[in-house]
């Protein structure tokens, strides 16, 4: 049976001069504005709600990646950068993960990072859109 996630958006006023709240269904809201979105700043944007779902269900696919294989994560820190062009829509995301994994390389981390990349739900939702990885190991 699948898990369903909600969330709702109210929007005033036309695309330009109005302001929306978008509330997710555990109850937080986010101000909405056209401004933050085109021009940087000031509200969240669906971009963001983007960026944070990539970067979450990233984090979650490598660790299951990396702990199939035998190596458990200790810590995994991963970020997302979605962009948007005004007129166009989203261009990229971009992820950047670091992680402290005993016993791996850099090459096999970033190997397990590809291969999270492709595995991760959201990655493949965003299938139309170009998605960069970034990946280091802490083991010195």
């Amino acid at each position: 049976m699948p898990i369903t996630s909600t969330a709702s958006t109210t929007w005033n006023g036309s695309l330009a001069a109005g302001t929306g709240t978008t509330t997710l269904g555990t109850g937080s809201s986010f101000d909405l504005t056209w401004k933050a979105r085109a021009e940087e700043g000031g509200a969240t944007t669906p971009e963001e709600f983007l960026a944070a779902a990539h970067a979450s269900c990233y984090a979650m696919a490598l660790s299951h990646a990396l702990s199939e294989a035998g190596h458990e994560p200790e810590t995994l820190s991963t970020s997302a950068k979605v962009s948007f062009v005004p007129g166009t829509g989203i261009t990229t995301s971009v992820l950047t993960v670091s992680g402290w994994v005993p016993g791996l390389t850099e090459e096999q981390f970033a190997s397990y990072a590809e291969q999270a990349k492709q595995g991760c739900p959201v990655s493949q939702a965003l299938s139309g859109v170009e998605i960069q990885l970034e990946a280091a190991s802490l083991q010195s």
